[in-house]
């Protein structure tokens, strides 16, 4: 039977049921829904819609409902709609008719809008926690790193030297901005829906602000069309895992990149590796591989829920249930994938000899050259010219670039030194750069922030509710 089964002569074809149904995959709301109708018989009950004695009796059925979901007991029928009508269906066959009370002054609109939030606020709270451990690992390996450096790249071409601890930190810090667009996504939904009803609220005198102060929400809506539609915080969660998962997705390209033989700046640990099924010696990263595929998948979910949300008029839409797989789905991959590349990094071997022997071709420091030319009176693009003329000298002639700025009348012996390797690391002084004091003071900074976003997350941990 479903719930709207009185103003229809005939059930529903099977060809609907099949199409409609969400129970496959809201059924992972199951608590949520549990804790948003503790909230609503609390309202109920508080304005005296249902005695002590309803309201007990519906609370010990939820409570039993509630342990056979943990416990994994729970029956389903194969008329349950979606997770809303199975749960109201065990509450009548557990309360008896007092069951049917407990939708009074609510719709599966508010229902479903409620429970979303209440799961999406856990969930990202848990995707802000395993950011922050993720950046403590790129913190401790930057400080194992002491003055190792590489080459920096752009356009993957070889650029300049920079302390590896440097480069971890430029993972810590886009992280950082993820951390932060989580807490501000979770600000911007601490809405509560409950009792805005199908679409304009009730004829009942029921509270929305007791029941969003019983969910730990920070209030109630301000306009009951607006509750029900409003899936802002969908899709700005899809965008914030979409932009982590594109953080991950450079990450694990450098560690595709590096674990090769060509670059052999790191050996993945056997636990975090896999093999292959045809060639004896191969070892594949396919955690770092998996994190760059999945983010087009992620990215698939924020575009495709855009499209599905840009052509609704309010209020609610059925379309509107494409809400959950999309979001579900992002979560699990962000979630998984931000443990693994934790266990991938913080159990790899980094060779600091082999990126070292990279970074020390003195063609990497033709910067330093100019600037040095620079500081002594020379403006900078006849500095540019004069030093690329040297190093097409040096290719070309196969004479060291060391050889050329030693006999250049503009630079000599004392520009030639800048030239050894690890100075050009040294020498840099500006601050976020890659200069040895730059890089320590930045690793200070970052120690700070990552001490302040744990007070933050700390401060959300009321948001964690799957008990009422």
């Amino acid at each position: 039977m479903t719930l709207w089964h009185g103003r229809f002569s005939s059930e529903p074809s099977a060809l609907l049921w099949d199409y409609t149904e969400s129970l496959s995959f809201d059924r992972t709301l199951a608590l949520d829904d549990i804790v948003g109708s503790k909230a609503h018989l609390a309202g109920l009950e508080k304005v005296g819609i249902l005695t002590a004695t309803e309201a007990a009796t519906l609370y010990d059925a939820l409570i039993v409902i509630e342990s056979e979901f943990v416990g994994g007991s729970f029956s389903f029928s194969d008329r349950d709609e979606d997770i809303h009508t199975a749960i109201e269906r065990r509450i009548t066959e557990i309360a008896g008719d007092v069951g049917a009370k407990l939708h009074t002054g609510r719709s599966r609109n508010d229902q479903v809008a409620t429970d979303l939030r209440l799961f999406t606020r856990r969930e990202l709270t848990i995707v802000a926690e395993r950011i922050l451990d993720l950046q403590i690992v790129l913190a401790e390996l930057a400080d194992d790193a002491k003055d190792a450096y590489l080459p920096g790249y752009t356009h993957l071409q070889k650029a300049q030297p920079v302390l590896f601890g440097h480069h971890l930190l430029a993972h810590g810090w886009a992280l950082s901005r993820d951390f932060d667009r989580i807490i501000a996504t979770l600000g911007r939904m601490d809405v509560s829906p409950l009792g805005a009803g199908a679409l304009g609220g009730s004829t009942l005198p029921i509270d929305p602000s007791y029941t969003a102060a019983v969910l730990n929400f920070a209030g109630p809506f301000e306009n009951s069309l607006d509750a029900v539609s409003d899936r802002d915080f969908v899709a700005e969660a899809l965008f914030d895992l979409s932009l982590i998962g594109v953080h991950l997705s450079r990450i694990g390209e450098e560690i595709v990149l590096w674990s090769t033989e060509e670059f052999g700046f790191v050996r993945l640990d056997d636990s975090y590796s896999t093999g292959s099924s045809m060639l004896p010696q191969k070892k594949n990263p396919d955690i770092a591989e998996l994190a760059r595929g999945k983010a087009g998948r992620l990215i698939g979910h924020l575009s495709g829920f855009l499209a599905t949300l840009k052509g609704l008029p309010l209020s609610y839409n059925r379309d509107l249930q494409e809400d959950k797989e999309p979001l579900f789905d992002s979560l699990i991959q962000v979630g998984r994938a931000l443990l693994a590349v934790n266990g991938m990094l913080s159990t790899a071997l980094f060779d600091f000899a082999r990126m070292k022997k990279a970074a020390d071709s003195p063609y990497l420091c033709a910067i330093d050259l100019a600037e040095f030319l620079v500081k002594k009176g020379i403006p900078f693009r006849k500095a540019h010219s004069i030093v690329g003329g040297l190093v097409r000298d040096s290719l070309e002639r196969h004479v060291p670039l060391e050889e050329l700025v030693s006999a250049h009348p503009s630079l000599g012996d004392e520009a030639a030194v800048l030239l050894l390797p690890g100075e050009s690391v040294k020498r840099r002084i500006t601050r976020g750069g890659s200069g040895t004091e730059a890089v320590a003071l930045q690793r200070s900074i970052f120690s700070e922030r990552l001490t302040i976003d744990a007070k933050r997350l700390d401060e959300l941990s009321h948001l964690n509710m799957r008990e009422l």
